[in-house]
């Protein structure tokens, strides 16, 4: 139990101190996903087993959201592009923040 307890700290503090949207939603998701995991994983007598399948698939849900979040789009054409990109390689147009 002090191990699941010390996951849910450590995952807490990364969704909170994460750097980019990927990593807060890898963060948050694995987060949700331990304590759901843990929910159901008791009913069945394995707690701590289903924690952890629970932050697995929480935590790549997670991300796979966080990585559509953070996402630019230029406004004249509308292709979108990663977040490390700053002008439209076709028009040269400035990108912005997909919301």
């Amino acid at each position: 139990m002090k191990k699941i307890l010390v996951l849910i700290l450590v995952l807490s503090v990364v969704s909170l101190c994460g750097c980019t949207t990927t990593q807060k939603g890898a963060g948050v998701g694995a987060l949700g996903g331990a304590g759901l995991g843990a929910i159901i994983g008791h009913q069945s007598g394995h707690t701590a087993e289903g924690a952890a399948i629970g932050a697995a698939v929480g935590g790549l849900g997670g991300a796979l959201i966080g990585e559509q979040m953070d996402r630019k789009f230029c406004p004249t054409c509308g292709k979108q592009f990663p977040s490390d990109v700053q002008f439209c390689p076709t028009c040269g147009t400035k990108l912005e923040w997909k919301q």
